[in-house]
């Protein structure tokens, strides 16, 4: 049996079929056109192309940005590049026949959904994930289901408040978790710095173009000494260790998985994020939740999608 996945991103539309043991055995990964026109024809060649090269799928699992609602599909609320798609159902765009099964929802609970079939949630019904990327997602498992609210909207874990005077986030609060700690939030204090002429090895080799310190590059700068990449990263740790750990006193989780392109730190980011939360969560809840990386290794999205299609379901 096979299952088509499928990752709605702004730059690619990642598809492919994953099989009962969560390998991808076809996949392709186009540009993601910008009209509708554009996107249906490319989404359909991509699928008609997997359904050469395999079999007709016993479900279609679709992982997109936005507000996706899961009975229906519909992409309720999606700004930004792909807003054409807004108002549309995923179950329509998908084109196959009515008895092929359709799962959508918004990209990090997407993750959590391979996680909970291949990954790090399996055996586990109380779960908090973070995806750390360019921004922050989130997802919840709680009680064995898929927390989504009254509205589709539970889960946005960037959105937490951590400082109430801080900057000025993309959702239009102020000292979201995703300004004080994601890649950009990372690469913005950097880039300051450099602009200052601060001594350091980041400065030396980005003084002209401070634009071109990439998330990876600082975390590279801490673990080789450089005070100035270190003082940076210890402040979002901190920052992001406290937003968990009041987490962790909200859903009494068993486990809190950290995904996303920042964790590739591993244990740079891991060991002190894990010492900061136990730090601060210890008294109350008299025992240390661990902090634990993504098991699914597809960064693609593909496998997460068809992770919905085989999630167990309430």
């Amino acid at each position: 049996m096979v299952v088509l996945g499928i990752d709605i991103g702004s730059a690619r539309i990642k598809a492919g079929m994953v099989d009962e043991e969560g390998a991808i055995v076809a996949s392709r990964s186009i540009e993601t056109p910008a009209d509708l026109d554009g996107f249906l024809s490319s989404l359909q060649d991509a699928i008609g192309w997997l359904l050469e090269t395999t079999a007709l799928p016993a479900g279609v699992g679709v992982g997109c940005k936005g507000i996706i609602n899961p009975d229906s599909t519909r992409i309720e609320i999606l700004p930004g590049h792909l807003h054409f798609l807004q108002g549309l159902r995923l179950a329509d765009l998908v084109g196959l026949p009515l008895d092929v099964p359709v799962f959508a929802d918004n990209d990090a609970r997407v993750a959590l959904a391979g996680e909970m079939v291949w990954g790090a949630a399996r055996s586990h019904s109380n779960v908090v994930m973070l995806t750390l990327g360019t921004g922050v997602g989130g997802a919840v498992l709680a009680n064995g289901q898929l927390l989504r609210g009254h509205t589709g909207v539970a889960g946005h874990l960037g959105h937490l408040t951590v400082d109430p005077d801080g900057p000025v986030c993309v959702c239009g609060n102020r000292g979201c978790l995703e300004t004080v700690f994601s890649a950009h939030a990372i690469e913005g204090e950097a880039w300051a710095a450099v602009h200052r002429g601060c001594a350091s090895a980041l400065t030396r080799l980005f003084h002209d173009q401070p634009q071109l310190a990439t998330c990876r590059t600082i975390f590279q700068a801490m673990s080789e000494g450089d005070p100035l990449a270190t003082a940076i990263i210890a402040k979002a740790i901190r920052k992001l260790g406290a937003a968990i750990a009041g987490l962790l006193h909200v859903f009494d989780p068993e486990i809190v998985i950290i995904g996303g392109q920042v964790a590739d730190a591993g244990a740079d980011l891991l060991v002190p994020l894990q010492e900061e939360v136990w730090a601060r969560s210890r008294g109350l809840l008299r025992r240390e939740v661990p902090l634990v990386e993504q098991q699914v290794a597809d960064k693609s999205g593909i496998v997460g999608a068809a992770g919905l299609v085989m999630a167990p379901r309430g």
